[in-house]
């Protein structure tokens, strides 16, 4: 399995948590261990989504997948 679709396979299971509060992710890319995102609808404008990204999307992304270094939001 490549490395994008195990990170879209990790994606779709946080996905359910952030429909629970008006919000999506989209994944956009893969590049040098950075997993590249752009958050959207409610996560968008939310004050806490950085916390969102780095303790719940890369937390889960780097346990997952040990090439991925880090997460950013575009």
């Amino acid at each position: 399995m490549s490395k994008e679709a195990q990170i879209l396979a990790v994606l779709e299971q946080i996905r359910p948590a952030l429909h629970a509060d008006g919000g999506d992710v989209e994944f956009l890319g893969f590049e040098d261990g950075t997993v590249h995102l752009r958050l959207m609808g409610a996560c968008e404008s939310c004050p806490i989504s950085m916390v969102t990204l780095k303790d719940g999307i890369e937390r889960r992304l780097r346990g997952a997948i040990p090439e991925v270094t880090s997460v950013l939001a575009v």
